[in-house]
């Protein structure tokens, strides 16, 4: 059984930083690829950031290109973001999900992850 626990979101001001962690209790985690997407109220789900099983390639949504920086730890099983010079327009539910696909190909759209976690929210005041 696959479980998703993200941590890190909470309130910041602009122009701050964040780290969200993504802890994920799944058997041989460095096979698949990880991605975090978000949702804020009112609004579909966005791409935010994806990282290959061995961390070596990366992918961002054009509105967190460089800003944001997606990393892993496959020895720790857990998937990293990190948020820099956030804006008011960031403020979401951010969520980590996982690939089970084993392809080589990064995912960048939701349909293409098996397992999602419950979300960690962030919040940026202007």
């Amino acid at each position: 059984q696959v479980q998703l626990v993200e941590s890190g979101g909470g309130l910041v001001q602009a122009g701050g930083s964040l780290r969200l962690s993504c802890a994920a209790s799944v058997r041989t985690f460095s096979t698949y690829v990880m991605g975090w997407f978000r949702q804020a109220p009112g609004k579909e789900r966005e791409f935010v950031a994806a990282i290959s099983y061995s961390g070596s390639s990366t992918y961002y949504g054009d509105s967190v290109k460089g800003r944001f920086t997606i990393s892993r730890t496959n020895t720790k099983n857990t998937v990293y973001l990190q948020m820099n010079s956030l804006k008011p327009e960031d403020t979401a539910v951010y969520c980590c999900a996982v690939d089970l696909n084993r392809s080589s190909k990064v995912a960048t759209t939701a349909g293409e992850y098996d397992y999602w976690g419950q979300g960690t929210q962030v919040t940026v005041s202007s």
